[in-house]
């Protein structure tokens, strides 16, 4: 079944909105998600929605394997991205990069 759905922490709501932040890193559980495919998104804290996303592309890639254009993705450095992750999922190798388009709010 092809994911409808996608949640971010509220803090990341503005950079999505604003274009800043056009990759997610996610783990095993959240890999499912279909190219050419729209989710609606909403916060992670309350379920509050707040834009629909189109997938690009899905691809897995290593935690030591994240660059600075990764980070730039995600609008923040690279030492921010790489705590992030840690902070979310503990000790992670196998990430799951997720980029997508904005539809609309």
């Amino acid at each position: 079944m092809i994911p409808t759905t996608m949640t971010f922490f509220e803090r990341f709501e503005a950079d999505i909105l604003s274009g800043k932040k056009t990759i997610t890193l996610r783990d095993e559980v959240e890999k499912h998600y279909v190219p050419d495919s729209v989710v609606t998104v909403s916060t992670f804290e309350d379920g509050r929605k707040f834009c629909r996303l189109k997938i690009v592309s899905v691809e897995p890639v290593l935690f030591d394997a994240l660059t600075d254009y990764h980070a730039a993705q995600e609008n923040m450095t690279l030492d921010e991205l790489r705590a992030v992750i840690q902070d979310i999922y503990p000790g992670i190798q196998q990430l799951y990069l997720i980029s997508y388009q904005r539809v609309d709010a």
